[in-house]
């Protein structure tokens, strides 16, 4: 016999009072099979993959694709004109071939005529094929003011401002660029490049954020805010998609709840680990533990976020922070192995080769070399900065997750003889803080929008604003070698340009360097050819069930 949650039999209730009777038995029916889900007895019968998200989708619309929790349920109903595969090279979605002019400032794309939009009430009946004209709607609204999207920014200073997008006909589109830009291709991949259609926009409306209506492997079905979302397959869809027959997505804020929904089988994968239960999964080497090998696979990879401590150059300006010295001194003085391995149980790499992170084809440790932990060092580069002298308090901002690594950091500056303290905050504070200048010092990461160091090395470019220059960096050669950077198609010359800004980012080191991150899904083992990428984006097309 089937049990419903209180929360369940309210639904039942709401929904019978404001949908058609024929509707009501549909949504009932998808009810019951993700209800039956949550008991294992029960799961087995359909093969649902059950994730959960700590933090709220806020909105399902692409134009909104900001934070993961958004980027993930995006990547499941949407399509965009190009994708990454494990490996992060470019794969096609709704486009099946791409190419550049000879001046590389037009690229044109040949659209695959078998995707159609999901069923949906917005087409009255009929059947949507996806057209060139999509994507000039999609594109156009992302950059529109009216819009208000957060990814309005990923086309400035690269499209042609008078003729950026161009249908020529059903089935082929061209982006015209004001300058050559080989990253444009990355950032196509993002979940804000996912084509839309006008009919569902304008039909929901407002709306249009909890009812999306895509392209992609799975279709949208039912979100019920702070609790739960759910999604079934897309029969119809034209590229390889496993045999899931759905996915449900919770929302359970305490992250160690989580890990024992996953214990208890009531998850198929958990994404991330906290330092809270991480010993209860992994040794001190990161690897699972023996007494999980029989109920759950590990999953890891590089992830392309670096984690550091963030200075902003001109609060510097009239303290010990802005002393080049000083900084390199608190560099020196963290020992970032040690850090890893009694934290995060080495989930993560030292960040010891400059800002830009492992799983990028321009990571090279050889070329840029930056700072391992060196006492003698550290000491040297103090005493060269007269802080005996002064000996200035320095603050670090943070936010709770992080304490333990803030507080080991600062362990480590105490032990040569700097005064530390550390200031709480709240996240939205904390980023608030950031841009608007009011903090000196704060524990920050960035995570690649798309898969070039240049994602990384814009934090940096005097010219960029707060985001993505948190740390109010100038410097001159460091400008001119980023604008050669955005104009070189040559990748080997691409990569050169790179090694030497992050070679400048360490010598002036307007941050404290921490570590590189990494991806740590667990799995049931029940689930197979699951992939990820160093982007630690959820990509189901492809993942089966083994009942």
């Amino acid at each position: 016999m089937l049990k419903f949650s209180k929360d369940l039999i309210d639904l039942f209730k709401y929904l019978s009072k404001h949908i058609d009777n024929q509707s009501f038995i549909y949504v009932i029916l998808v009810l019951i099979i993700f209800n039956s889900c949550q008991n294992n007895s029960e799961s087995e019968q359909f093969k649902v993959l059950r994730y959960n998200q700590a933090n709220n989708i806020t909105s399902l619309d692409p134009a909104f694709a900001k934070s993961q929790n958004n980027m993930w349920a995006v990547n499941q109903i949407y399509d965009g004109l190009l994708s990454l595969d494990d490996s992060l090279k470019l794969i096609p979605r709704l486009a099946k071939s791409w190419s550049f002019s000879v001046d590389r400032k037009q690229l044109t794309f040949i659209l695959d005529t078998s995707f159609y939009f999901h069923d949906d009430p917005c087409f009255n009946g009929k059947i949507r094929q996806v057209t060139a004209h999509d994507v000039v709607y999609s594109f156009s609204r992302i950059i529109d003011k009216d819009t208000n999207s957060p990814g309005s920014w990923i086309f400035n200073g690269i499209v042609d401002i008078e003729n950026p997008f161009v249908a020529l006909n059903d089935s082929t589109f061209v982006l015209n660029l004001n300058k050559p830009f080989l990253p444009i291709l990355g950032i196509l991949t993002m979940q804000y490049c996912s084509i839309v259609a006008k009919e569902a926009v304008d039909f929901y409306g407002s709306q249009f954020r909890s009812h999306p209506v895509g392209t992609g492997p799975f279709q949208f079905k039912i979100w019920k805010e702070n609790q739960g979302l759910y999604l079934s397959k897309n029969m119809d869809y034209p590229q390889s998609n496993g045999d899931l027959e759905g996915i449900k997505v919770s929302f359970i804020p305490d992250k160690k709840i989580a890990y024992y929904e996953l214990l208890n089988d009531n998850l198929d994968m958990l994404s991330g680990i906290e330092s809270s239960y991480a010993s209860e999964l992994l040794d001190k080497k990161g690897r699972l533990l023996n007494k999980h090998f029989d109920l759950l696979t590990l999953n890891n990879s590089p992830f392309l976020n670096t984690e550091y401590i963030g200075i902003n150059m001109k609060l510097a300006e009239n303290s010990i922070l802005g002393n080049k010295y000083f900084r390199k001194a608190l560099n020196f003085a963290i020992n970032r192995e040690e850090l890893l391995a009694s934290l995060k149980n080495n989930i993560g790499i030292p960040a010891v080769a400059g800002f830009v992170p492992q799983g990028l084809p321009s990571y090279n440790p050889e070329k840029v070399i930056g700072y391992s932990f060196n006492q003698d060092s550290a000491l040297y580069y103090l005493q060269k900065s007269n802080y005996f002298l002064v000996s200035e308090e320095i603050k670090i901002h943070t936010n709770n997750e992080y304490v333990d690594v803030i507080t080991y950091v600062a362990k480590s500056w105490e032990n040569i003889g700097i005064k530390v303290k550390i200031e709480m905050m709240e996240p939205s504070i904390l980023r608030q803080g950031m841009r608007n200048e009011s903090i000196a010092m704060f524990r920050a990461s960035w995570i690649a929008d798309y898969p070039d160091a240049e994602s990384f090395l814009c934090m940096y470019y005097s010219k960029n604003p707060p985001p993505p220059n948190y740390t109010r960096f100038q410097n001159v050669e460091f400008d001119a070698l980023y604008e050669r950077a955005l104009a070189e198609t040559d990748d080997t010359k691409r990569y050169e340009l790179y090694w030497k800004m992050d070679r400048i980012l360490i010598d002036e080191a307007p941050v404290i360097f921490l570590y590189y991150d990494e991806t740590a899904v667990f799995l049931q083992k029940r689930i197979r050819d699951f992939k990820t990428n160093a982007l630690n984006m959820l990509d189901t097309r492809g993942v089966s069930i083994v009942n």
